[in-house]
């Protein structure tokens, strides 16, 4: 049973930062699209970024210039770094990982438990 274990969560002031990590416990046979989602208090889940197997990469408006995602292809990690941040970036952030476990198994989407960044002075 694959799991993805999320980590690098905290409270900053405005203008800090922070980098969240994301890596599957359990066997992978390899994954494709990796992505990060947030979701604040009474607002629906939405796409921060996302990064393909090759390193292509797409942000969300409101993140672009101040977020970075990247990738260890052999850790199967996804990173989210978190520069610039604003309160309005506090938000509970989900990593996805889109997840073969063996080489005649469908790929699946994975979610995170979920890591709290606050932002607040």
């Amino acid at each position: 049973q694959v799991q993805l274990v999320e980590s690098g969560g905290g409270l900053v002031q405005p203008g800090g930062s922070l980098r969240l990590s994301c890596a599957p416990s359990g066997s992978i046979f390899s994954t494709n699209i990796m992505a990060w989602y947030r979701q604040a208090p009474g607002k629906q889940r939405e796409l921060v970024a996302t990064i393909t197997r090759d390193g292509s990469t797409s942000y969300a408006d409101s993140v672009k210039g101040r977020f970075t995602i990247s990738r260890d292809n052999a850790k199967n990690t996804v990173y989210l770094q978190l520069n610039s941040l604003k309160p309005e970036d506090t938000a509970s952030y989900y990593c996805n990982q889109n997840i073969r476990t063996g080489w005649d198994t469908p790929p699946l989407d994975y979610w995170g438990q979920g890591t709290q960044v606050t932002v607040s002075s």
